[in-house]
């Protein structure tokens, strides 16, 4: 997955650089190509590799965790 994410990134960004580069009658499709690719496809799975073991709800404000972070603050001064 780690590789597949880099090569689609390296893709993207050179589809993109190749559109600002070469002066063809493709080129804004490239540039079009490279960045919805990032969007529709780097970022989705970059985010599902990152987040994939994590529990949400450590990161989630609820009441319990609101309390954790009382706490930790009235420990540290």
């Amino acid at each position: 997955m780690k590789y597949l994410i880099i090569i689609l990134t390296i893709a993207a960004v050179g589809s993109i650089a190749a559109g600002l580069i070469f002066e063809t009658e493709y080129s804004q499709k490239f540039i079009g190509f490279g960045t919805m690719g990032l969007f529709v496809l780097v970022f989705p799975l970059f985010a599902y590799y990152r987040w994939k073991d994590k529990d949400f709800r450590d990161y989630m404000l609820t009441k319990e965790n609101l309390d954790k972070m009382r706490d930790k603050e009235k420990h540290n001064f």
